[in-house]
């Protein structure tokens, strides 16, 4: 048989595969270390996968969270999706862990795993008077889609958990769950992030632990960020302040230069809102339009930081009407202008979270690939030189 006559048995076979398979799953995963039957970025350099689609026995890795543990380590958290991208069904939480500032990372740990229902939705804190870290997730029935969710008519509810770890991450306790402290029965739908919390620097209220959450109301539908908060140490939680309007969902917290706390909320009219909170976030005003932060109705993340002896504010996340587009803005005066930015990756990207790595350089980790968001999680490091 020439080579030719080959390919096209190959090809045919392989289509017919796919077609005998179409409904049920997109492929098959043996073992905790599976090799993918289909890589769609074969040998691609492009990026600097942590979490990578139908690697490590998972078919899908969604929903980034990154944080630095008090030790330095840098602890990347992920949705381990089993069978596919879905939103709903088998979903664990799991990590890697980098000693090196994000240059390389160790193996696939498991968190969170509750068979085939959802754990997700990470918010990592750092306690930095304690050196705890504090891991805020969600969990639901893997049946439950957040329609059912919603319209009271699922299994369960959305259901809000902790885990904490006192060796920098290296191990973390079961999930303690803290829903009825943090979420009033009229609400439906419910997210911890997904992106790291904050831990108040500056003050009354410093100290005080900040994740930033969002809920929609069951019935209604209407969509609100709040923020929960913990003035023991991560002890106990409590619902702080909820957006003065409607319409927002997925939000990220940061700590300006004048100690007031500022609110980046994701919502549908193609910018970003954003509020600010002079009471450690307990409530919220002057909600309103960053016009200069367009996005495609997707998460985001901000970062304050001190760098080279000044404050200065970090954003990112896919800078167009469609996902795609990932990009880190800079603000060197708490937000009202970005006037610097890097587009990280010009094609098909969603989520992401931000860390500093020094004086001179920010890290992003976030959701891209050349075909689409979600083939997997890549981590790079940008010099504050890139900024332009």
């Amino acid at each position: 048989m020439n080579n030719r006559i080959l390919f096209s048995v190959l090809v045919s076979i392989c289509l017919l595969t796919l077609a005998c398979t179409k409904g049920k799953r997109d492929w098959d995963l043996e073992g905790p270390a599976a090799k993918p039957i289909l890589d769609l970025n074969e040998g691609d350099s492009t990026f600097n996968y942590i979490f990578r689609q139908r690697f490590e026995g998972y078919a899908c890795y969604r929903i980034p969270a990154l944080i630095r543990a008090k030790d330095g380590t840098l602890i990347a958290f992920a949705e381990a999706r089993k069978n596919s991208c879905s939103d709903i069904g088998n979903i664990d939480l799991v990590m890697k862990r980098s000693t090196d500032n994000g240059k390389t990372w160790g193996p696939l740990e498991l968190i969170w795993d509750d068979g085939n229902n959802t754990c997700g939705n990470p918010a990592p804190v750092l306690d930095e008077s304690t050196g705890t870290l504090h891991l805020l997730l969600t969990w639901n029935f893997g049946t439950d889609d957040i329609g059912d969710i919603n319209a009271n008519t699922g299994t369960d509810t959305r259901r809000v958990y902790v885990s904490s770890s006192t060796d920098n991450g290296a191990s973390w306790s079961q999930p303690k769950e803290i829903t009825s402290d943090v979420k009033r029965p009229e609400w439906g739908w419910y997210a911890t992030g997904p992106c790291h919390g904050i831990q108040v620097k500056s003050g009354p209220t410093a100290g005080r632990l900040v994740i930033p959450c969002d809920y929609i109301e069951i019935g209604t539908k209407r969509s609100f960020s709040h923020v929960i908060y913990s003035d023991d140490h991560g002890a106990s939680w409590q619902i702080g302040g909820i957006s003065p309007a409607e319409g927002a969902n997925e939000s990220t917290v940061a700590e300006l230069s004048t100690g007031e706390l500022l609110l980046n909320m994701r919502n549908g009219g193609g910018s970003r809102f954003v509020a600010n909170s002079s009471d450690g976030g307990l409530t919220w005003t002057n909600m309103r339009r960053d016009p200069a932060l367009i996005e495609p109705t997707c998460q985001g993340s901000l970062l304050s930081a001190e760098m080279n002896g000044g404050h200065q504010l970090f954003f990112s996340n896919p800078a167009s009407t469609r996902r795609e587009k990932m990009t880190v803005r800079q603000s060197l005066d708490d937000g009202a202008s970005w006037t610097k930015k890097v587009e990280v990756y010009s094609g098909p990207s969603a989520y992401s979270d931000l860390i500093q790595i020094s004086d001179e350089a920010v890290g992003v980790l976030f959701e891209g690939g050349k075909s689409s968001p979600y083939i997997g999680i890549s981590f790079e490091i940008i010099p504050l030189s890139d900024f332009k």
